[in-house]
């Protein structure tokens, strides 16, 4: 491990091998597919974050954190999240 500017601890890519920068590179590129294989299959969380993303748009809230607190525990968002994959199933 090095110490980056500002004395913060992190790995460089240089200090990495030949070998281990190619097995990064397979571990990263293996990461993105099984992350969009996760979020292909689990429509819900595409409702989540765009539903987050509409409301905080329309309504323009100073205080994002306080915002995003409050959208996702919501007690009603659990049923609206249900009501639109119905919805989606049934259009489909």
């Amino acid at each position: 491990m090095a110490t980056l500017p500002g004395g913060i601890q992190g790995l460089y890519p240089e200090a990495l091998s030949p070998e281990q920068l190619e097995k990064l590179r397979g571990f990263k590129i293996q990461t993105r597919i099984t992350n969009e294989k996760y979020l292909r299959t689990h429509k819900e969380v595409e409702w989540l974050i765009s539903g987050f993303f509409r409301e905080m748009f329309l309504k323009r809230p100073d205080n994002i954190q306080e915002f995003a607190a409050d959208y996702f525990t919501d007690p009603r968002l659990p049923n609206k999240i249900h009501m639109q994959l119905i919805k989606e199933k049934k259009a489909a």
